[in-house]
């Protein structure tokens, strides 16, 4: 039998550069993004929510203590829970947190971040801590948002979805902050959380 007709070189030039450009995309990509460990933060947030209630501008809570000071350490430590839980992932996957992509991932989350914390003293000094939980949710969104444009797909619809709840919990009586929270930070947190796990793993 003869031999068919030699591959063009440009259809072959064209595949291996292919190749090569999907390649780059997913080494590009962060993926220790924490499953389980975000359904962790979610019930953590589920709980300060119902301990704390409406946000006050007295500071005060049933709880006892700051109600501010109550959804500062969920968050502190939401941070450590997903710290952890994405050392463990990386680790499991061979991938070093130190790396390129963890970098950019970082770079991409952290500014939005440090302006939440910046404006909570603002708003806290000017007596607007029922205004919390919109700008909370809004910058955490837009926070997620951002850095999941270099994480699996499923990341930047959890950062649109708690941007919509910023929108929401601004326009929405003051009293219902909480539940706002509980739903961003609780709720949608535990649901991507599994979608994630199971999907991309712990």
């Amino acid at each position: 039998m003869r031999a068919g007709p030699p591959e063009a070189i440009h259809v072959r030039a064209a595949d291996n550069l292919r190749f090569i450009r999907d390649t780059m995309s997913r080494a590009a990509e962060f993926t220790a993004v924490p499953g389980w460990g975000g359904v962790v933060m979610g019930v953590t947030a589920l709980a300060t929510a119902a301990l704390t209630g409406p946000p006050r501008d007295d500071l005060s809570s049933a709880a006892g203590g700051s109600w501010v000071a109550w959804w500062v350490g969920d968050a502190a430590l939401a941070v450590l829970i997903g710290l952890v839980a994405m050392a463990r992932k990386a680790h499991q996957a061979g991938m070093p947190l130190g790396g390129a992509s963890a970098r950019r991932f970082a770079l991409a989350l952290v500014p939005a971040l440090a302006a939440g914390a910046v404006l909570t003293r603002v708003l806290i000094d000017e007596h607007l801590t029922h205004r919390l939980p919109g700008l909370w949710l809004l910058l955490y969104g837009a926070a997620v948002t951002s850095g999941g444009a270099l994480s699996v797909r499923v990341v930047p619809l959890l950062g649109a979805a708690c941007m919509t709840l910023g929108v929401a919990a601004f326009v929405s009586p003051p009293t219902w902050g909480h539940l706002y929270l509980a739903a961003g930070f609780g709720a949608l947190q535990i649901g991507f959380g599994i979608v994630i796990a199971r999907r991309y793993g712990g």
